[in-house]
């Protein structure tokens, strides 16, 4: 089980949100790349970044600083999702030594877009899949699919995506643990890897987590928790280690 900070970046600063919602912003940073030294310095071996403006503009807005976190930790594995529209911004971010690109939205307006970015781009590509009531949601969350999770993650099942990255809106921010139920079901529905994001909030949800490892979940997400100190990553990573 892989534990993956989260650092969302919005206006060039680390925040949270509250199931996705731009007015529900809290920054804990002005520094990012001082953040995600803490995270490397507690122990993380892989970080998630997020473009929330990229997430609504369609496009990378906060490129500079992600390229500046990569420069900063070049043997630190990093994804990044957000904006991620066309195979040019995926070369740009690799070239910046960013290891995975996480495409949500066009993952589910043109599913054959990710088959062509696994072509193009072998083991770089991660489908993020954002679900409320099991049913997926695009736009940065504004609207909502007619197409199930777990439908939309079959789809790749032949593409050589290198995971699926899971979030339950309903749980995002609000520190009300992780869908556990519904990750489960979802991982074990496909060979894809899996890796819960939402609602993470003490070390019983990293335990729960780590008790579904065996369905094909790799790893998780921790935002806000680690934020707030809810979860103590060096704690967590400890314990992790120690299965």
């Amino acid at each position: 089980m892989i534990l993956i900070p989260a650092i969302d970046l919005k206006d060039g600063k680390c925040v949270r949100l509250k199931q996705g919602r731009m007015d529900e912003t809290t920054v804990f940073s002005d520094n990012p790349v001082e953040m995600a030294q803490r995270w490397v310095d507690e122990g993380a071996k892989r970080l998630h970044l997020v473009d929330l403006n990229g997430a609504f503009d369609g496009k990378p807005v906060n490129g500079d600083v992600i390229q500046n976190i990569a420069t900063k930790f070049p043997d630190l594995p990093i994804q990044i999702g957000g904006g991620i529209r066309d195979a040019d911004t995926v070369q740009a971010y690799l070239d910046s030594g960013v290891q995975y690109c996480i495409i949500g939205t066009k993952a589910v307006e043109e599913p054959e877009f990710v088959v062509e970015l696994c072509q193009q781009f072998p083991d770089h590509i991660i489908v993020g899949i954002d679900a409320k009531n099991g049913m997926v949601a695009t736009d940065g969350w504004d609207k909502v699919s007619s197409v199930s999770a777990i439908e939309l993650a079959k789809n790749f099942e032949q593409a050589g995506v290198s995971a699926i990255v899971y979030t339950d809106i309903s749980r995002d921010g609000m520190m009300t643990g992780p869908n556990i139920e519904a990750t489960a079901e979802l991982a074990d529905s496909i060979s894809i890897p899996v890796i819960i994001s939402g609602g993470m909030s003490n070390m019983d949800d990293v335990k729960n987590a780590c008790s579904i490892e065996d369905k094909g979940v790799m790893g998780t997400i921790l935002g806000r928790s680690i934020y707030e100190g809810t979860i103590d990553l060096q704690e967590a990573q400890a314990y992790v280690d120690s299965l």
